[in-house]
């Protein structure tokens, strides 16, 4: 059985599919995935055994300028590509309307016959319900619960498996083939050390960075070091920053931005996470690496990494998605409950922090 996957973006959302495909991947050995992601991500749908082809589209360009010539001859090039394949059926997880386009101009066939039948939530599971329109087998899946859970129940529903009740989150990607990167080696050489996830969308989730140098402080004095990734000016300023508060020879900044393949390997190969709510958070939580997140003005609930080792943090603020601040009262309350003696304790308390001589963590 050879289905296509429409799964675009955001990464979060790439991420949360995993644990559906491997549960399918169990439950279907026959099963092959094909799978139609935003350009930006295209690398990430590969790390899973189950995926076979990916197809990058360029959707938010082409919504920029869908008249021009070039636009309607990349959409061209795109659908002949995957009208190569023949497919079982198409499997709209997303739950848009640009989603179900997407899968309406891939399950249309030239020249008669049946088109490919699509499958996606029904009306009041969908995001945007008219995108239910398109699909010939729709599905209820409660939109209360983890984006998760949700995937995993559409996928069980639509491909005719039964799904375990509480059965635990297994993201199963091949990391068999990674390595610890080279630039990662030549700076710290075999080292255990921590990655300090500190860049992010909005000012408002910051966590502050009086808070990442006092971390700093406490991960070097249990001998750990310090990774600080950083992916635009502004958070490779902040990086140095927090560093140059520490031992210089403990923590490392990259001197240029790393692929989001380098990253993976990076987050693969650590001892821990310390993250505030980005996409990268979601990377370490499919690794399996023990995390601390810190949800300021987020709430995890519905779209949060999770994982086995995956501790979230919270603040009174989190259901609030707050991209401003009405007062000072407000920022301060909004770092209640991620104080840096207890994002420590949550660090420390993950078990595959490596012990300190004696037994002691």
């Amino acid at each position: 059985m050879r289905i296509l996957l429409i799964k675009m973006s955001s990464m979060g959302d790439v991420f949360h599919t995993f644990p559906a495909l491997s549960d399918a991947q169990a439950a279907l050995p026959d099963l092959t995935v094909d799978w139609v992601v935003e350009k930006g991500f295209s690398d990430i749908p590969a790390w899973h055994p189950v995926v076979d082809k990916v197809y990058p589209i360029e959707l938010r360009t082409w919504r920029k300028t869908p008249w021009s010539k070039a636009t309607r001859q990349a959409i061209k090039t795109f659908f002949e590509a995957i009208h190569q394949t023949h497919y079982d059926l198409i499997l709209d997880a997303q739950g848009l309307l640009k989603s179900a386009w997407v899968s309406k101009k891939v399950a249309k066939i030239k020249g008669g016959g049946n088109s490919t039948p699509i499958a996606g939530y029904d009306w009041h599971s969908a995001r945007e319900p008219l995108a239910t329109l398109f699909y010939q087998h729709k599905y209820p899946v409660p939109k209360t619960q983890h984006a998760i859970l949700r995937l995993r129940q559409l996928s069980a529903q639509a491909l005719g498996y039964e799904l375990v009740k509480d059965q635990a989150i297994h993201y199963g990607l091949d990391t068999s083939s990674w390595s610890t990167p080279a630039v990662l080696t030549e700076a710290l050489g075999s080292a255990d050390y921590l990655v300090f996830l500190h860049g992010t969308t909005w000012e408002s989730k910051y966590w502050p960075e009086s808070h990442w140098m006092e971390l700093l402080a406490l991960t070097q004095a249990e001998g750990l070091k310090v990774v600080l990734p950083w992916g635009n000016e502004a958070e490779r300023l902040r990086a140095l920053r927090i560093a140059n508060a520490g031992q210089a020879e403990n923590s490392w900044v990259p001197e240029s931005p790393l692929s989001l393949n380098t990253v993976a390997e990076l987050l693969n190969a650590a001892q821990g996470v310390v993250s505030v709510d980005t996409g990268l958070s979601h990377v370490a939580a499919a690794l399996d690496v023990p995390m601390v997140v810190l949800y300021r003005v987020t709430d995890p609930k519905l779209v949060g990494a999770d994982g086995a080792k995956v501790v979230r943090l919270d603040s009174p603020c989190a259901p609030d998605y707050l991209k401003q601040f009405p007062d000072k009262e407000t920022e301060t309350r909004s770092l209640q409950g991620l104080e840096v003696k207890t994002v420590w304790s949550a660090l420390m308390g993950i078990k595959a922090l490596p012990e300190k001589e004696g037994g002691e963590k």
